[in-house]
């Protein structure tokens, strides 16, 4: 009898927790030489997954991915295209800014790049 209706998705996303833990807590491993934090790495995990499929394989990759990212640039500058991102999705003048300004439109072309050169190491 299952408890959860899709346990396997569940156990899926708790093993990429795990995995994107224990990454984070290797010493001298790539996950030290940045300031990530292991919410923000699960979380780009989960993301690439639902994108990617949902196996043990596309986890890995996927944790490649952010790891191969997080050892390219900051948290601070991961976050603020986060940001950017979610801005970008708002309807209106006010966040007209978020698509316009030739700054805001490098950081994002950069952070594109980085997913594509992530996605050639790692995929």
């Amino acid at each position: 009898m299952t408890r959860y209706p899709n346990q396997s998705a569940w156990r899926l996303r708790l093993s990429a927790i795990a995995l994107v833990f224990a990454a984070a807590m290797t010493p001298g491993g790539a996950a030290m030489a940045n300031d990530f934090p292991t919410a923000a790495r699960v979380d780009y995990v989960i993301g690439c997954m639902a994108a990617n499929g949902q196996d043990q394989i596309v986890m890995s990759k996927c944790a490649c991915s952010i790891d191969y990212i997080a050892e390219r640039m900051t948290f601070a500058e991961y976050t603020e295209i986060e940001t950017i991102k979610r801005m970008r999705l708002v309807a209106g003048e006010r966040a007209g800014i978020f698509r316009e300004v030739p700054r805001i439109t490098d950081a994002m072309n950069h952070f594109q790049l980085l997913q594509v050169e992530a996605d050639l190491q790692c995929f």
